[in-house]
């Protein structure tokens, strides 16, 4: 059984949700929906199409960690966008923390975003999300995966790269 620390992370509309919930599943693992997270400040931010400075993003990425935090298998959902962010994560989860990368065509997620309904992230919010985003480097313990394939495939790429190779095969 998976007994890790993981984050899925991309920018909004690459289907962290949708991917976490269905990798939390298949690995029995206890799901945190990041954006539940965020304080009624940063959403209401993001509402009015302001992106979030990295000064709003600290408490929430502890948030985040915290909810990693502790023995068994976690995921959660956070769009991780740099390297700083995701040291904050590990660092607050007090333990080695795996990053899922949903990545995609410029395009497609400007589809996806302006198809999307409910949400508070509008689309507008793409753009700097983007110029944000740094991708995980190879000093990074993370998993690319496009974001065209099925989410069934993406959750049994990313579930086999957990169980195995990111975390040495000790977390069968």
């Amino acid at each position: 059984m998976f007994q890790g620390a993981a984050v899925v992370m991309g920018v909004a509309s690459c289907g962290k949700t949708s991917v976490g919930e269905a990798l939390a599943q298949q690995l029995g693992a206890q799901f945190t929906e990041g954006d539940r997270l965020h304080p009624a400040a940063n959403i209401a931010k993001m509402s009015s199409g302001t992106p979030l400075t990295d000064e709003d993003r600290w408490p929430w990425l502890a948030e985040i960690g915290k909810a990693l935090a502790g023995p068994g298998g976690k995921i959660a959902s956070c769009s991780a966008l740099k390297k700083v962010y995701r040291q904050r994560i590990a660092e607050a989860a007090g333990r080695p923390v795996a990053f899922v990368f949903l990545d995609g065509s410029r395009a497609l997620l400007e589809a996806r975003i302006a198809a999307r309904k409910g949400h508070f992230m509008p689309p507008s919010l793409l753009d700097s999300q983007l110029k944000t985003l740094e991708a995980p480097g190879p000093d990074e313990l993370a998993l690319r995966l496009d974001v065209d394939e099925p989410v069934s495939e993406l959750v049994v790429k990313a579930a086999d790269w957990l169980r195995g190779t990111a975390f040495g095969g000790l977390t069968k």
